[in-house]
């Protein structure tokens, strides 16, 4: 009896993954539990098991396909591959050398068309069809349940798919220009020539780089896939609005000098990032309409009764969000711990996808890595993102116009991103007042525990 491996859902929000490794050959022989496949999805790298035992009959994937959950894996032959009765466990119709009543559905087709009822019978589950196979139906706008497949147990192949695009392109569009192009006298007079039915706007189609020099292309994957997708979702659905303003930190840079080394022996480092988590907590606790989100019915706000802070870390895979839960409920030296350990495991590929969900506010700094200033996007569905620049001493003009000083003060570059549609540019300015007293004044971010 043959048996079809399919991609299960993984939960967790993930519907689809990337083919990394196949570790069997068609022909060999695999045990229960033996894994087969490596996929990736946007966080981890997982080997998928057999759920059964048998030889490898059919691999249908293969490294680089992009898969989605009811996709086909691989076909694994029991030692009754001959039974007329093995029919496959994901929804395909019978094995490839099926007896008389299925019609020899292995490739060599007897010419008869399926009925309705067998085409619906065949599609009630997944169908089956290659990733690739996929692809190329979502790109010529081809509707796979629609299709008869050629191939064995009814599979659905590229041909199949060029076949039924061809076939809709020379079916009710061009009858309707064939009516278009009768003669004028056949239509009672007066009656005006309908006008052509509107298409929609094509996609983006590139130009061939490759007439200018030497290209190469790589594909997206894992984690930069991910944040391509997650950042295009928020740029569009966002109305982003950006301010922009300096906090001095003069007094912050110093009082974290005077602590780095007991917060070190504790096992933490006390980074800017650190301060400035405790004092964004402070303001979101006074103004927590940037500690939320808009529902998806758009005339809903969600206010979070919690302060998860998601903090930016640049990998070698791409960026990562670990999220600090409960800031405002932990002291400067618990933040700082903590804040140290997610960020090593998030360079090492250690954290778990429970560790990057259930943000309600983000903060990024480039500082350290040089930027003096940026805009950073919101990461949907959070109402606001923090992005900090990179602290510098800066002469700083006081007293007035007929006394005036000046003085060396660091200044550290803020950037709220937040959302218009919760939040105004006067709402905004507020927050990042109360974000730049709290900064000023360290003692207050001591206090605020």
């Amino acid at each position: 009896m043959s048996r079809e491996m399919r991609f299960t859902d993984p939960g967790e929000g993930i519907h689809e993954a990337e083919v990394v490794e196949i570790m069997v050959d068609a022909g060999s022989s695999v045990e229960e539990g033996d894994s087969v496949l490596a996929v990736e999805t946007d966080k981890a790298t997982t080997e998928l098991p057999a759920a059964h035992g048998g030889r490898v009959e059919d691999i249908a994937v293969e490294v680089g396909d992009r898969i989605q959950v009811g996709d086909l894996l691989l076909t694994l032959a029991g030692d009754d591959a001959g039974d007329d009765h093995g029919k496959s466990t994901g929804g395909a119709e019978g094995d490839a050398a099926g007896s008389e009543e299925t019609g020899d559905r292995d490739g060599a087709s007897t010419g008869d068309k399926a009925t309705e009822q067998d085409r619906k019978r065949r599609h009630k589950g997944p169908v089956p069809a290659a990733p690739s196979t996929r692809r190329l139906a979502r790109e010529l706008g081809v509707a796979l349940e629609t299709i008869d497949g050629t191939g064995p147990g009814g599979r659905v192949l590229d041909s199949d798919v060029r076949a039924a695009a061809e076939s809709e392109e020379t079916g009710p569009e061009s009858q309707s220009a064939e009516r278009d192009e009768a003669p004028q006298a056949e239509r009672p007079a007066g009656e005006r020539k309908p006008a052509p039915e509107r298409q929609p706007a094509s996609a983006y189609e590139p130009p061939d780089f490759s007439r200018w020099g030497e290209v190469e292309r790589v594909p997206l994957r894992s984690v930069r896939r991910a944040t391509a997708r997650e950042m295009a979702r928020a740029w569009a659905e966002i109305p982003h609005v950006m301010h922009h303003d300096r906090a001095d930190v003069t007094a912050l840079e110093h009082f974290r000098r005077d602590n780095a080394e007991e917060v070190e022996a504790a096992g933490g480092k006390l980074t800017l990032t650190v301060l400035v988590l405790k004092a964004a907590a402070a303001a979101l606790r006074a103004m927590p309409r940037f500690n939320a989100s808009l529902d998806a019915d758009g005339e809903t706000v969600v206010l979070k009764h919690y302060c998860h802070i998601g903090v930016a870390v640049a990998t070698e895979q791409g960026l990562l969000v670990p999220v600090v839960r409960n800031v405002d409920r932990k002291s400067v030296r618990e933040l700082a711990v903590e804040l140290t350990e997610l960020s090593r495991r998030a360079r090492d590929g250690g954290l778990t996808r429970e560790e990057m969900q259930g943000g309600s506010f983000t903060v990024t700094n480039v500082g350290g890595i040089g930027g003096r200033l940026f805009t950073p996007i919101i990461r949907h569905p959070e109402a606001a993102i923090l992005g900090l620049g990179r602290a510098e001493l800066t002469p700083v003009a006081t007293g007035d116009l007929d006394t005036p000083a000046v003085y060396a003060r660091l200044l550290l570059p803020l950037c709220l991103a937040f959302d218009h549609r919760l939040n105004d540019g006067a709402e905004a300015a507020q927050f990042v007042n109360r974000l730049r007293e709290s900064l000023q004044d360290p003692e207050s971010l001591l206090l605020a525990v």
